[in-house]
């Protein structure tokens, strides 16, 4: 595939990736997550919240691709890429994405190679997935777990 702009910049230089911290060492060694969305703020939104309810200790790197290089709706291969090599901190990167051509957008990055080795599209709902993800991936699980335990919220029962 062709070299795009913006592709291998640090995210924070990429609109729509937005950094899993200060730049500090967090999240060193832990599985990085990445949340594609149709909506910028959407993605980022659910980002925070999944940082937040995260937090007290080592936080796993999470970064948001959402929207279109213009502020549109849509998705970037260009973000994706960008935030999964943000977050990539060598034990695997889990990509959870929204609907439609968010999640095919994932599934050519992979076919393709493009993406870190170890990164993998995790089906699980947006928002309880994305909160799972980053609780587990951020007490040190591996890959596998961190799917599971996100795809395990298709069985949260709010009734």
């Amino acid at each position: 595939m062709a070299e795009r702009p913006g592709v291998g910049a640090p995210a924070a230089v990429v609109a729509g990736a937005v950094p899993s911290g200060d730049g500090d060492d967090t999240g060193q060694g832990l599985v990085g997550i990445v949340l594609v969305s149709h909506s910028a703020p959407v993605a980022e939104a659910v980002a925070e919240l999944a940082r937040g309810l995260a937090a007290g200790g080592p936080m796993a790197a999470v970064a948001a691709a959402g929207g279109t290089a213009d502020g549109g709706l849509g998705t970037s291969s260009e973000r994706v890429l960008a935030a999964a090599r943000e977050v990539d901190r060598g034990a695997g990167v889990a990509l959870l994405a929204d609907l439609g051509s968010s999640v095919l957008t994932v599934k050519t990055l992979l076919a393709q190679g493009e993406l870190p080795p170890g990164s993998r599209l995790v089906d699980a709902p947006f928002v309880e997935g994305a909160v799972a993800a980053v609780v587990t991936a951020s007490a040190g699980a591996p890959l596998a777990m961190v799917e599971s335990t996100a795809t395990e919220a298709y069985t949260y029962r709010k009734t």
